[in-house]
């Protein structure tokens, strides 16, 4: 067996291999010899007719897939090893027969590898740093969203219907003078500010009383899923049967007790040390995520195909777990929207394209600045971890999995380069306050009005993706 190597296009590598007369003819007769008990020819028993005999029945060329495959999966392998230290594969090749006689065979294996990414610099930028601080305010949002998690609901009698409220109702939803499928409901429960419906359904049940009907005028969103619906107005008529208020608990020492803590006091520390903490993670993700932004804007490389497939699958498998943490099935999701996997998985395409671009950045920089983890720094690190879990740093070693050790010397690598990127650019403070975020849009359980088919999938920002779990 011989084989050359070249580059070609699109980061890919081209692997010609050649395979003389003695080593072709081995490998069918090692294809008769595995394959042979799937044939049957009148006079023998199966898979007893010799080879002549069966290539005389079904043709000539009846072993020469599974000879090439045997060739391919003998050898490909061994090349790879060879040759690892040019060439980085980051998926199956694009197998091709180049030519094909009793004299010879010459297989083609197209490999994608890893790209070079060229980048017009990575120093001397202006870039947004960002950081983001936690206010008394933010405090007692914090507080008061635990109590409306753990308050009860009462029924409601001497008042409207007001935002928080869960009211019980019927609806009928008519467009163009005409019920819709999927645009009524007896008995339905509705938590006000849930976002659950379209604009301006739920703002409209808020001051509705017990027994009252009432017509409600909305316009479905120009991106609603239903072809025949977007964009148009409607009347829902709503009869409300029974109104449930939240009764918050008291802001006192039982509540704080219950939560962990001794006293309000206590517990208000808390509650800033965490949030605090997060506002510290959002500020350098964000930060991070700048840099490579901007540095991205003069890197170029040719990325295969498949390294972005495989970012799109990741994306797809996260919206799948957040489904199914909501219980709701992947299938199911993808029906109500009106799509399919691969359609929907078209919507991740330029995020996927972003992070492994930045992922190659990382790599790119962190080579030309030869930045290393030294053992003694993963020694800190796996030391850390081990306290966290109550154990000697030795014993916990022994126990953790390798890519582990690995992921926590990326880690540190990484860490180290940020820290090299900050230095070496301009760094320009931004500073703005967290903004609150809208209650999220959940999917509901009927046929109901919905929201439009917002994707419950948290974007993963590319800061994150550098550490590794994409």
């Amino acid at each position: 067996m011989k084989y050359t190597t070249a580059p070609a296009e699109k980061s890919t590598v081209k692997i010609t291999i050649t395979f003389n007369a003695a080593e072709w003819s081995e490998a069918i007769e090692k294809a008769y010899r595995e394959t042979r008990h799937k044939y049957a020819v009148n006079g023998f028993r199966k898979g007893k007719a010799p080879k002549h005999v069966l290539e005389l029945y079904y043709g000539k060329g009846l072993f020469y897939e599974d000879a090439l495959n045997i060739l391919y999966a003998e050898n490909y392998p061994q090349i790879l090893e060879k040759e690892q230290s040019s060439i980085f594969p980051v998926g199956d090749p694009a197998l091709s027969v180049e030519d094909l006689s009793d004299e010879k065979v010459v297989l083609v294996a197209a490999v994608p590898v890893k790209p070079d990414v060229q980048i017009a610099a990575y120093t001397g930028i202006k870039i947004n740093e960002y950081e983001y601080t936690v206010t008394d305010a933010d405090v007692d949002a914090d507080i008061d969203a635990m109590r409306e998690r753990i308050a009860e609901r009462v029924e409601v009698t001497d008042r409207p219907a007001q935002m928080k409220d869960t009211v019980n109702i019927d609806f009928v939803g008519k467009c163009d003078g005409e019920e819709f499928e999927g645009g009524s409901a007896e008995k339905f429960d509705l938590t006000l500010g849930s976002h659950r419906f379209i604009p301006g359904f739920e703002e409209q049940v808020v001051g509705m009383k017990v027994g009252e009907t009432k017509d409600l005028n909305v316009t479905f969103p120009d991106d609603y899923q239903a072809e025949n619906l977007k964009g148009k107005p409607a009347v829902f008529t709503v009869t409300l049967h029974k109104i449930m208020g939240l009764v918050l608990p008291a802001l006192d020492e039982e509540f704080a007790k219950k939560m962990g803590s001794e006293s309000i006091e206590a517990y208000r520390a808390k509650v800033r040390e965490r949030l605090e903490k997060n506002a510290q993670s959002r500020s350098r993700n964000e930060t991070e995520n700048s840099i490579l932004t901007e540095i991205a804007k003069g890197a170029t490389a040719e990325i295969p195909d498949v390294m972005i497939e495989r970012q799109e699958d990741a994306s797809m498998q996260r919206l799948e777990y957040n489904l199914m943490y909501q219980g709701i099935k992947m299938e199911d999701y993808l029906a109500y929207i009106g799509t399919t996997r691969a359609e929907y998985k078209k919507n991740f395409e330029e995020e996927a394209r972003r992070t492994v671009l930045h992922q190659l950045i990382i790599e790119k920089i962190i080579e030309l600045e030869k930045i290393t983890a030294s053992e003694e720094e993963i020694a800190q690190k796996v030391a850390e971890q081990a306290k966290s879990v109550g154990k000697e740093p030795e014993a916990y070693r022994k126990e953790i999995d390798p890519r582990q050790l690995s992921y926590i010397e990326s880690d540190i690598k990484v860490t180290k380069l940020f820290d090299l990127l900050k230095a070496k650019n301009e760094m320009v403070a931004y500073k703005e306050e967290p903004a609150k975020k809208p209650a999220a849009k959940k999917t509901a359980k009927t046929a109901a009005p919905k929201a439009d088919g917002e994707k419950p999938a948290p974007k993963k920002t590319a800061a994150k993706a550098k550490k590794g779990d994409e």
